[in-house]
């Protein structure tokens, strides 16, 4: 990637500046960040925050860009669809999303990683998985052989999975959870903290514990 590489990051909280790391790692460039909340503060200093879509409105009108655009949503946990809404409504303006992976990260053979979606420090994705648009796996993550992960899913730090899970949409897995091959998981479901989930589990749950059970119906 060269260095002439803009970048624009939706999101300015912890998880943009990992991604900010990255970023400059690959001789990229920020321009600005955005964010809704009022008070939010740029991930780095010195580089503008435009806030709402107000904001985002009046970022395109002084925007003089000469070349491609490239941008990362920096909202990650559960926030899945919304991760997944922001990146539409942003790629609809021809704005590019390519993955972000840091350098020491595996990416195993015959793997494919979706638009916008982020690998951090050391994760593992073993081969030929699938990962979905707009995922993350965050540092020290582990994915097995074969597995397939949908569109906007998170596995947080030092999670598992072990090879031939499938994951729907938008789920959560939380840090140091486990879970067992061949396991199935149905879209926005979340799993919590160090779970081990031995069976397959059902889409808009939330279920934690060893092994996991579900504790709660999310409508």
């Amino acid at each position: 990637m060269s260095t002439s590489t803009n970048f624009i990051v939706w999101g300015s909280s912890g998880h943009a500046k990992v991604l900010a790391e990255i970023i400059t790692k690959i001789d990229g460039t920020i321009i600005a960040f955005f964010d809704k909340a009022h008070d939010a503060k740029p991930a780095l200093p010195n580089i503008p925050i435009y806030v709402g879509l107000d904001g985002w409105k009046r970022w395109q009108s002084e925007c003089q860009l000469m070349g491609p655009l490239h941008a990362a949503v920096a909202i990650g946990g559960s926030r899945g669809k919304e991760r997944m809404e922001i990146q539409s409504h942003l790629m609809q303006s021809h704005i590019l999303f390519p993955p972000l992976i840091h350098p020491s990260a595996h990416i195993g053979s015959r793997c494919l990683v979706g638009d916008g979606s982020h690998i951090l420090a050391q994760a593992n994705l073993a081969c030929e998985s699938h990962l979905g648009s707009a995922c993350i796996l965050n540092h020290k993550a582990s994915v097995d052989h074969e597995c397939k992960i949908g569109p906007g899913c998170h596995l947080a730090p030092g999670a598992t999975l072990c090879g031939c899970v499938e994951l729907g949409n938008n789920v959560m897995i939380g840090a140091g959870a486990v879970v067992l091959p061949r396991i199935t998981i149905g879209s926005n479901t979340i799993i919590g903290a160090g779970a081990v989930v031995t069976r397959d589990l059902p889409a808009n749950i939330v279920a934690y514990g060893t092994p996991a059970r579900i504790v709660r119906h999310l409508f």
